[in-house]
């Protein structure tokens, strides 16, 4: 087998993963990691020879793209005090830590050393985090804060390797200096987000086809990455400027196509960009044994001590974390996504798992020092970073559906559908005043006019069947069952035009691109 086998190898597992996982009950990027450390340890996989510095570059702006799709600004702002003290906070306490436990217990690691292993292994992963708790149905409050905390730590954790990185390689430290490069990169990068968010935005406004525009959604998380790198900034914060950007300002409500086809494209994206990417963390395991080879005991001991470390450290720092957090919520004009209960701050600490971001910045440690010198201790590095990312991703994610049913934690269904109820009341009542203004400079047909209103309630209706209730819920419930009625036998209606269609395209003189455009316009208007 070769490596491009390899990678069609992990993209048909990437996708098998998803299924499985949702028969087992079981998360897919796990068990993608699991199936990577199957093929690491089987003789006909070659060895994995991405060079470290395209991982990064190459995985992380889709897979960041893709979970911010799910997440707001407005969302964002809400939360900021949750998500600081996650994604902020916790990784320096996390680095801290992790950096004093090796520097005692690994013989001749330097504090600098010491300090990227803890960077690199500090931020949790956001793509197995909100893959992990989308599964498994947890309050929404939770899932946000996940997400944010996801999303927020890499560039925290990224700027804090990057210092100590360069202090080991050219043997200087500033903190002054550090402090300045954090402050530097961060502004950068949100300038860089927000230009290139808002060129895109105009740039789609021009493309006008969603062909193109949903091709220039893939190309500029890249872009805003690489440029923001080039310029010093941070490549992560700059694609979560852009993506947050065009989430906010890029979006038309009467662009239908271009939405619809988008969900689905980034879907497929994330999908297989994600078990590759955990396939990848897998595939490691045969670097790490070779790494090991005549000394498992002491580098699992090692590894062991820093894997509890991570893991402690997080549990003592959520729960007065939270404890503060609700104090302060208390105080506050608006909701604010927390924890409510001590299961909910116990499911926050077990769903910390490790991942792609540790992976990519543990195997990009440099090789050598500006003198030539090896760099110190990197095998060591490298062997305990991948025992916290196997350890926290396999263990924890494998027993993470567990935990959540054994504490009960699960998402408050009554309101998901008071707010869905709301909605589609709110989107109802859009509906028949826009019919309102309509009647006031169009002369309508009485008639055509109560349809219309019909129209309009039925909208509401398909959203949440419930909303009824507080006007003549049984006259509107068989309404419904009419409405369901003839939808289906307008669906049956358009599958046999379809099949027709199709069918003319195995016809000797048919043009196939027409065929297609007019199966285009069945579709389209099967989604009505």
């Amino acid at each position: 087998m070769d490596q491009l086998a390899l990678l069609f190898v992990l993209l048909l597992g990437a996708l098998v993963s998803v299924p499985v996982g949702d028969r087992f009950g079981l998360p897919a990027p796990v068990l993608m990691t699991v199936f990577g450390g199957l093929l690491a340890v089987a003789d006909f996989v070659p060895d994995v020879n991405i060079p470290p510095e395209l991982i990064l570059p190459g995985l992380l702006p889709p897979l960041l793209y893709a979970a911010v799709r799910r997440t707001s600004w407005r969302q964002f702002t809400a939360n900021i005090r949750p998500i600081f003290l996650l994604a902020v906070a916790l990784v320096f306490v996390t680095t801290v830590c992790v950096a004093y436990v090796a520097n005692a217990i690994v013989p001749g690691l330097s504090i600098g050393a010491a300090v990227a292993l803890g960077a690199l292994i500090a931020p949790p992963d956001p793509v197995a985090a909100t893959s992990v708790a989308g599964q498994l149905g947890l309050p929404r409050r939770l899932v946000s804060i996940l997400e944010g905390e996801g999303l927020f730590n890499d560039v925290t954790a990224i700027v804090l390797y990057h210092v100590a990185i360069a202090a080991v390689v050219s043997g200087t430290f500033s903190a002054w200096q550090a402090g300045l490069d954090l402050v530097l990169s961060a502004v950068v990068a949100v300038v860089v987000g927000v230009a290139l968010g808002w060129g895109a935005n105009k740039l789609m406004d021009l493309l006008g086809d969603p062909t193109l525009q949903i091709g220039m959604t893939l190309l500029v998380p890249y872009a805003s990455y690489v440029l923001a790198e080039k310029l010093h900034g941070s490549g992560v914060l700059a694609v979560l400027t852009t993506a947050l950007f065009l989430a906010e300002y890029a979006t038309d409500a009467d662009d239908v196509m271009t939405r619809l086809a988008g969900y689905t494209f980034w879907d497929i994206i994330d999908t297989l960009v994600t078990g590759v990417a955990f396939g990848l963390i897998g595939l490691e395991l045969h670097n790490a044994i070779r790494t090991a080879e005549g000394r498992w005991g002491e580098l699992i001991g090692w590894a062991a001590a820093v894997t509890g470390v991570v893991i402690v450290v997080r549990l003592v720092w959520l729960l007065p974390a939270t404890w503060l957090t609700k104090r302060l919520h208390a105080r506050r004009d608006y909701d604010e996504e927390i924890p409510v209960s001590w299961r909910e701050t116990v499911v926050m600490w077990w769903s910390g798992m490790r991942g792609v971001a540790s992976v990519a910045l543990a195997l990009a440690v440099p090789l050598t020092l500006d003198d030539g010198a090896p760099f110190p201790d990197r095998d060591e590095i490298v062997f305990i970073a991948f025992g916290v990312i196997v350890v926290t991703l396999v263990l924890q994610g494998l027993t993470l559906p567990w935990l959540v049913k054994r504490l009960g934690v699960r998402a408050d269904s009554e309101r998901e559908k008071e707010f869905e109820k709301e909605l589609a009341v709110r989107a109802a009542k859009a509906a028949k005043g826009r019919l309102r203004e309509i009647e006031q400079v169009e002369d309508l047909p009485e008639d055509l006019a109560e349809q219309m209103l019909r129209r309009a309630f039925d909208i509401g209706i398909r959203i949440s069947p419930d909303m009824g209730e507080e006007e003549r819920r049984e006259a509107q419930l068989q309404r419904a069952k009419r409405l369901r009625r003839i939808r289906r036998i307008q669906n049956e209606m358009m599958s046999a035009a379809r099949h027709e269609v199709l069918a003319a395209r195995s016809e000797p003189g048919a043009d196939p691109e027409i065929v297609d455009r007019v199966l285009r316009h069945l579709d389209v208007r099967s989604l009505r």
